[in-house]
């Protein structure tokens, strides 16, 4: 029996999502684009989840995919949103950390991009080699790569190949943080437990807010910040959260 492509583990509100192919460089085929995405739809329907790591086994986080002739063949009209594993994480509801415990290039670095926040090892490397190889990144990076580091940088990193180390992609904005080696799972994991302390009902409001008021005119966006501030109102979450600063104690937060 082979072993499972993806290992889901939790502890406590905190879920950890990790790539097993290490053999493999953790490169995504179908089988683990499948897992993946069967893994995000499990994670969005646990209500006790309050933070998703997503990283990988061995010294790689993920270096690429395979091309999924399989795929072309069985959905020959819609074979990209079949297996667009990267769009599967970005629409997690929950806050989502990448710890890249190693090289994230290519679909790897796909990957990372649709997490809210990048830990990266201070050894990893970070990059795009498509273009170099005749390919084009299908699964967001194109779209996130250029909202996260701006339209410059992305042009730059794109069309140039350059593959940045973690301190060049710390500066550059490509990442939140950046570790000593061996360290970005330990640091993403404290940071999990940090965040899953706070409110998660104004958790997901404040990732819906930034992630979908990007896309809208500034007027627009701050009519979806009043509206999702109203909606908070009245929950239980934001009564707590007001008696636990009037009584000088902390809150408990139950998510409703």
């Amino acid at each position: 029996m082979s072993k499972r492509p993806v290992l889901i583990e939790k502890k406590g509100t905190v879920v950890f999502l990790v790539l097993n192919r290490p053999e493999q460089s953790n490169i995504v085929d179908e089988e683990l684009a499948w897992a993946i995405r069967d893994s995000c739809r499990s994670i969005n329907e646990d209500s006790t989840i309050r933070v998703m790591v997503l990283t990988g086994t061995g010294t790689c986080f993920s270096a690429g995919r395979q091309t999924f002739y399989e795929s072309m063949d069985r959905y020959p009209d819609d074979w990209i949103n079949k297996i667009r594993t990267a769009e599967s994480i970005a629409k997690v509801d929950i806050p989502t950390i990448a710890a890249i415990n190693g090289d994230a290039l290519d679909h790897g670095l796909e990957l990372a991009l649709a997490c809210d926040l990048r830990v990266a090892d201070g050894n990893a490397r970070l990059g795009f080699r498509d273009l170099s190889r005749g390919l084009f990144p299908w699964d967001g990076g194109t779209q996130r790569l250029s909202r996260i580091v701006g339209r410059s940088r992305a042009l730059d990193l794109l069309l140039t190949s350059r593959i940045l180390t973690a301190k060049k992609a710390l500066a550059s904005g490509l990442v939140n943080y950046v570790t000593r080696r061996g360290d970005a799972l330990n640091h993403a994991a404290n940071l999990a437990c940090k965040i899953a302390e706070l409110a998660p009902i104004a958790m997901r409001y404040t990732k819906e807010a930034i992630h979908r008021g990007l896309d809208m005119p500034l007027d627009q966006g701050l009519r979806l910040e009043a509206d999702l501030g109203f909606l908070l109102h009245g929950t239980a979450d934001r009564s707590e959260g007001i008696d636990s600063f009037l009584n000088k104690r902390n809150p408990y937060f139950l998510g409703h």
